[in-house]
Protein backbone atom coordinates (compact mmCIF):
# COMPACT_ATOMS: atom_id res chain seq x y z
CA UNK A 1 0.00 0.00 0.00
CA UNK A 2 1.00 3.25 -0.82
CA UNK A 3 1.53 6.38 1.74
CA UNK A 4 0.23 9.83 -0.02
CA UNK A 5 2.45 12.15 0.55
CA UNK A 6 1.75 15.54 1.93
CA UNK A 7 3.30 18.30 0.97
CA UNK A 8 3.09 21.29 3.56
CA UNK A 9 1.90 24.75 1.58
CA UNK A 10 2.09 27.77 2.99
CA UNK A 11 -1.93 28.51 3.29
CA UNK A 12 -3.98 31.99 2.88
CA UNK A 13 -7.20 32.04 4.49
CA UNK A 14 -9.75 33.95 3.03
CA UNK A 15 -11.48 36.29 5.41
CA UNK A 16 -14.40 34.03 6.32
CA UNK A 17 -11.98 31.58 7.66
CA UNK A 18 -9.28 34.26 9.12
CA UNK A 19 -10.32 33.21 12.84
CA UNK A 20 -8.93 29.79 11.95
CA UNK A 21 -5.37 30.82 11.51
CA UNK A 22 -4.72 29.64 15.18
CA UNK A 23 -6.06 26.07 14.27
CA UNK A 24 -4.34 25.57 11.41
CA UNK A 25 -1.30 26.39 13.14
CA UNK A 26 -2.38 23.81 16.17
CA UNK A 27 -2.22 21.60 12.92
CA UNK A 28 1.56 22.18 12.03
CA UNK A 29 0.23 24.46 8.98
CA UNK A 30 1.73 28.30 8.19
CA UNK A 31 -1.27 29.82 6.98
CA UNK A 32 -1.56 33.75 6.62
CA UNK A 33 -4.83 35.43 6.69
CA UNK A 34 -5.56 38.21 3.82
CA UNK A 35 -5.98 40.76 7.31
CA UNK A 36 -2.08 39.85 7.22
CA UNK A 37 -1.67 40.82 3.68
CA UNK A 38 -3.71 43.61 3.91
CA UNK A 39 -6.66 42.65 1.31
CA UNK A 40 -9.64 42.84 3.73
CA UNK A 41 -12.23 43.53 1.73
CA UNK A 42 -10.53 43.00 -1.28
CA UNK A 43 -11.96 41.88 -4.47
CA UNK A 44 -11.78 38.00 -5.27
CA UNK A 45 -9.77 38.21 -8.09
CA UNK A 46 -7.09 40.59 -6.50
CA UNK A 47 -6.64 37.54 -3.42
CA UNK A 48 -6.63 34.69 -6.26
CA UNK A 49 -3.98 36.76 -8.01
CA UNK A 50 -2.03 37.43 -4.73
CA UNK A 51 -2.46 33.50 -3.74
CA UNK A 52 -0.97 32.63 -7.17
CA UNK A 53 1.81 35.35 -7.37
CA UNK A 54 2.96 34.01 -3.58
CA UNK A 55 2.13 29.97 -4.18
CA UNK A 56 -0.36 30.00 -1.42
CA UNK A 57 -2.92 27.86 -1.05
CA UNK A 58 -6.30 29.92 -0.82
CA UNK A 59 -8.52 28.39 1.79
CA UNK A 60 -12.16 29.97 0.60
CA UNK A 61 -15.97 29.33 1.23
CA UNK A 62 -16.57 31.63 -1.79
CA UNK A 63 -17.80 29.73 -4.88
CA UNK A 64 -16.79 32.58 -7.18
CA UNK A 65 -12.93 32.86 -5.77
CA UNK A 66 -12.80 29.04 -6.48
CA UNK A 67 -13.98 29.45 -9.67
CA UNK A 68 -11.80 32.55 -10.57
CA UNK A 69 -8.87 30.43 -8.56
CA UNK A 70 -9.59 27.44 -11.35
CA UNK A 71 -9.84 30.12 -14.48
CA UNK A 72 -6.13 31.02 -12.90
CA UNK A 73 -4.67 27.99 -11.89
CA UNK A 74 -3.89 29.40 -8.50
CA UNK A 75 -3.74 26.36 -5.59
CA UNK A 76 -7.30 26.47 -3.64
CA UNK A 77 -9.58 24.13 -1.29
CA UNK A 78 -13.46 25.46 -1.41
CA UNK A 79 -15.29 24.69 1.52
CA UNK A 80 -18.73 24.78 0.90
CA UNK A 81 -21.91 25.38 2.97
CA UNK A 82 -22.41 22.03 1.80
CA UNK A 83 -19.54 20.64 3.54
CA UNK A 84 -20.12 22.33 6.38
CA UNK A 85 -24.14 21.23 6.79
CA UNK A 86 -22.83 18.00 6.13
CA UNK A 87 -20.14 17.80 8.51
CA UNK A 88 -22.22 19.43 10.95
CA UNK A 89 -25.20 16.95 10.49
CA UNK A 90 -22.93 13.87 10.89
CA UNK A 91 -21.83 15.30 14.69
CA UNK A 92 -25.50 16.19 15.48
CA UNK A 93 -26.49 12.44 14.64
CA UNK A 94 -23.48 10.77 16.22
CA UNK A 95 -24.30 13.20 19.43
CA UNK A 96 -27.92 12.50 19.37
CA UNK A 97 -28.66 9.20 18.25
CA UNK A 98 -31.76 8.01 19.39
Amino acid sequence: MSEKRVILLKLLLDEMYSGLKDYFAALGWEALTVNDVELQGAEDKDIVEYAGKNELLLVTQDQKTADLADLTGARHVLISLRDIVKIADKKIREKYAD
